[in-house]
């Protein structure tokens, strides 16, 4: 049994060290990029009439608190009114249906190309939606905004050139602004996460030549891009990265622009963001399994065949996280009762990967401070809660990772917006807040009293290699059990 723990546990750790390296190889793709150019910007310098026709897609369902706001956002884009045409694809349900209603038609007014498309049968989700409003849709390319999203006017005047530029361009994807990202340790903590994906990760991929992924919304898409790639696909959670496979490997090239940005809210409670999590996690596992052969099939350069894999399969991470986060507990046992040989001093190599994920954050972090004593100060303070939350989250992530392996089927669970912009905003006792604690949560605060053995077991060994790790684990579980109580109960 001894050996079979240690064996699994270096299996998973050795595939998270080869993550991190490749983290590694995006940090230092990125610096290269930056310092070969540190902005860009494409211009369109022909006249209003040259302009290219825009459909601005809005998917949309239940968007009680935010759905005006977009609508006002994407109604003031500074683009010539004749070539730009805006539907609010509107599946909602609730009193938000009528809402959004009089606001389109307050635009129309004002002669703004706007409508609101109600499907007859909410089939396929996010994908049926965009899939069913490209029937009538006239533009040349296709925006896209998420209900939380609040664009600036000037979006498509810096995006669109882009595509002016290279007739193979498939995609322009803009970099995500936080509205509320100092709102709560949960939106600091996601702000950290999603800065490095759309810094280090997008940035650093597309710098390099590998595939990148539309993220869903705050993008534009070529029209014939998506129906060269076989159009939106409802199969997975994960549409946007399931098209953007299939069109990349069509030949379609994307381009990133960090300097592009578009604002939009993050999830507030630990429900709604459990929510986000598992539909990313789970939709990322289903790409994988249906995308995965054939990248690996594909006639491709090794080396952006590896990334893509990697890419594609970053999800799975969380299993091995979870994996070595359990057998860590037992190992320290083996460890002071059954090895003769020291097998952790030879382990230790993996601290190499730790180390090498923690720079690529650095980096990341470094792009959104103004000083470096600034990086410093919010790196240190942000990057072990971090890891700590990340370990928290591996249970509910795993779950949701194995669910998509096995191709379990699941609705397309909306993420509730509330319109939260700074701290004095409240989400507490507004609809659509979940109140029901799901049963993994209850495994979360058992988990958390399982590391906390693993502490005092380090303590009686006198044993503190895996301390720090057991200490973050018990904290990151206690807090993820503990906001998802408090949470739940506050509606």
């Amino acid at each position: 049994m001894s050996i079979t723990i240690i064996v699994i546990y270096t299996i998973a750790i050795t595939l998270l060290f080869f993550y991190c390296i490749m983290q590694l190889s995006l940090a230092i793709h990125y610096i290269r990029y930056k310092r070969r150019m540190e902005a860009e910007e494409a211009t369109f310098k022909g006249p209003e009439s040259e302009y290219p026709m825009v459909t601005v897609q809005l998917p949309v369902y239940n968007e009680l608190y935010v759905v005006e706001r977009l609508i006002d956002a994407v109604a003031a884009f500074d683009y010539p009114k004749d070539k730009l045409e805006i539907q609010l694809l509107d599946d909602s349900t609730d009193e938000s249906f009528e809402i959004a209603r009089k606001k389109v038609d307050f635009y129309k007014q004002q002669g703004i190309n706007i409508v609101q498309v109600k499907r007859p049968i909410r089939k396929g989700f996010k994908a049926g939606a965009l899939e069913y409003g490209l029937q009538t849709a006239k533009g040349e390319y296709v925006a896209i905004f998420d209900a939380d999203f609040v664009p600036y006017p000037d979006f498509l005047k810096k995006t669109i050139p882009y595509f002016l530029t290279d007739e193979k361009i498939g995609v322009v994807q803009a970099r995500w602004e936080h509205i509320n990202k100092d709102y709560s340790i949960l939106t600091k903590m996601q702000a950290f996460a999603l800065d490095m994906h759309f810094t280090i990760e997008q940035q650093g991929r597309n710098a390099a030549g590998y595939f990148i992924n539309f993220n869903g919304t705050a993008g534009i898409w070529r029209r014939t891009a998506i129906d060269d790639a076989g159009g939106w696909n409802s199969d997975t959670l994960t549409e946007d990265l399931d098209l953007s496979y299939r069109a990349q490997l069509k030949g379609w090239k994307f381009k990133y622009v960090e300097d592009v940005v578009a604002p939009a809210e993050l999830p507030t409670d630990m429900n709604a963001l459990k929510s986000q999590q598992f539909r990313w996690n789970k939709g990322g596992a289903e790409t994988a399994r249906k995308i995965g052969r054939r990248v690996m099939g594909a006639e491709l350069p090794i080396r952006i065949k590896l990334h893509a894999i990697a890419h594609l399969f970053n999800t799975t991470n969380y299993i091995f996280i979870l994996i070595t986060a359990i057998l860590s507990v037992p190992l320290l046992f083996i460890k002071n009762h059954y090895i003769d040989f020291n097998y952790f001093k030879y382990a230790s190599i993996f601290l190499m990967g730790s180390i090498a994920i923690a720079y690529a954050y650095y980096i990341s972090t470094l792009q959104r401070e103004k000083t470096v004593g600034q990086t410093v100060k919010v790196y240190i303070s942000r990057f072990p809660v971090f890891l700590a939350i990340t370990m928290g989250m591996s249970l509910h992530n795993a779950w949701a990772v194995f669910r998509g392996w096995l191709g379990q089927q699941t609705a397309f669970v909306r993420t509730p917006k509330f319109a939260i912009n700074n701290s004095g905003d409240i989400w507490k006792k507004k609809k659509y807040v979940a109140s029901r604690v799901s049963p993994i949560t209850y495994l979360e605060g058992i988990f958390s009293l399982y590391f906390l053995s693993g502490i005092i077991m380090g303590i009686y060994y006198q044993d503190y290699g895996l301390l720090p790790f057991h200490i973050m684990a018990f904290m990151g579980f206690a807090l993820i059990f503990y906001f998802s109580f408090k949470h739940a109960r506050s509606n």
